[in-house]
């Protein structure tokens, strides 16, 4: 790339954080109500999310090859126990992800 290209590609970075970082307080400032459908959105997002993981995670799972689905099986079911416990999505993930990744690295 060339220097100019360089400028333009940081300046349209940097714009783009911008952006997405203020466009929220502008779009829906402190004095006035938050939209129902915004709302209602911050409900459904998070469990659809986790949702779509557990599907993308689980699409190559065949319990007639290798390990039979074992490693990800017992880190579906350690996600499943930290949510219960913690209401936490991101300690819930993270914990499935290096259970499954010690799993598969030291034991199967």
């Amino acid at each position: 790339m060339t220097m100019t290209q360089q400028i333009i590609t940081i300046a349209m970075v940097v714009l783009g954080t911008a952006l997405t970082r203020f466009l929220p307080f502008l779009l829906f400032p402190a004095g006035k109500p938050t939209p129902k459908y915004i709302q209602y959105l911050g409900k459904v997002l998070p469990s659809a999310v986790f949702g779509l993981l557990i599907v993308y995670c689980l699409k190559n799972v065949s319990p007639l090859t290798g390990s039979h689905g074992i490693p990800e099986l017992i880190s579906l079911l350690l996600v499943i126990a930290l949510h219960l416990w913690k209401r936490q999505m991101l300690i819930s993930i993270a914990g499935g992800t290096i259970c499954y990744m010690l799993l598969v690295q030291f034991l199967f």
